[in-house]
């Protein structure tokens, strides 16, 4: 079984989406929820309170897409 993510933009998009899925009886999940553990959301919450303490800074998005797509 393969997985497929798929980000919708608006209702219109999804009721497209929806009834294309339908018309070719797909079974589909809608409203996935992907849970973090304990440990992660700290680690957010601990990075986010040294962001607004100035102990952390953060790069314009354009530097950090660039690494990505090397």
């Amino acid at each position: 079984m393969t997985t497929l993510t798929v980000n919708i933009d608006n209702e219109h998009e999804e009721r497209v989406l929806l009834a294309f899925l339908n018309s070719l009886k797909y079974d589909y999940k809608t409203d996935v929820q992907h849970d973090i553990s304990d440990t992660q959301k700290e680690e957010l919450l601990r990075r986010e309170r040294d962001f607004e303490a100035g102990k952390i800074e953060s790069e314009p998005w354009d530097d950090v897409r660039k690494r990505f797509l090397k």
